[in-house]
């Protein structure tokens, strides 16, 4: 495993006024439910049939919308699948990757209570939908 920045929700709200892009590997319906303003949708796994499935084309949908100098913000509900997308993309050639470490959500402890809030408990600006041109659906063509 790779050396991977992980910072707060605030800090990640930083990056992004310093030139990142935020990327929610989140499916895409929780995706569509609340993100992060401005962010993409590139889920890392898929939901359906009751439990999530991974995405055979992450990498390939990433490296078409993103080139390797990008600097990239990702997140997801609670920081696993994020930390993981990160390793993955890290592997691919990508430089500049940080992980929100707690995601939408929030990272939790084994007991299931929040030790960091994530980004919609934050304060920090929210959208939901499927934005034009920033959903998975249109980044995948």
């Amino acid at each position: 495993m790779a050396d991977i920045t992980r910072v707060s929700a605030a800090d990640a709200q930083k990056l992004l006024g310093e030139g990142y892009t935020y990327v929610d590997v989140r499916s895409e319906p929780e995706f569509a439910a609340g993100h992060p303003a401005g962010a993409y949708n590139v889920p890392l796994m898929h939901m359906g049939g009751g439990g999530m499935t991974p995405n055979p084309r992450f990498v390939e949908v990433m490296r078409a919308r993103f080139p390797l100098s990008s600097k990239l913000v990702l997140g997801c509900k609670g920081g696993n699948r994020s930390l993981r997308a990160a390793n993955m993309l890290l592997g691919e050639g990508y430089a500049s990757v940080v992980d929100q470490r707690a995601g939408w959500d929030g990272a939790r402890d084994a007991f299931g209570a929040v030790t960091e809030p994530g980004w919609s408990a934050s304060g920090l600006a929210v959208e939901n939908g499927e934005p034009e041109g920033r959903s998975y659906v249109a980044l995948a063509k």
